[in-house]
């Protein structure tokens, strides 16, 4: 096997975490952080206070954006 034929495996932290931290949440749904903090705030994102820091699973994450998508889906018919 050469190295061009080799499977590539990737680097990121978030893509092997299954609990993300709000600047991984942030990275992984491609948005600012700021705005991680205010869908919290406001209860539109799922995630859990612990120890004075919020945390996200990411697998939750991918329902969440799921269900938002199929949401957005209705609402435009």
């Amino acid at each position: 096997m050469n190295k061009h034929s080799a499977i590539r495996i990737p680097q990121s932290a978030f893509q092997t975490r299954e609990i993300l931290t709000p600047r991984e949440a942030a990275e992984y749904l491609s948005v600012h952080v700021r705005t991680i903090y205010r869908l919290v705030k406001q209860g539109e994102i799922p995630g859990r206070k612990v120890g004075g820091s919020w945390r996200f699973k990411k697998d939750t994450l991918d329902e969440w954006l799921s269900w938002r998508g199929d949401s957005f889906q209705n609402e435009k018919e």
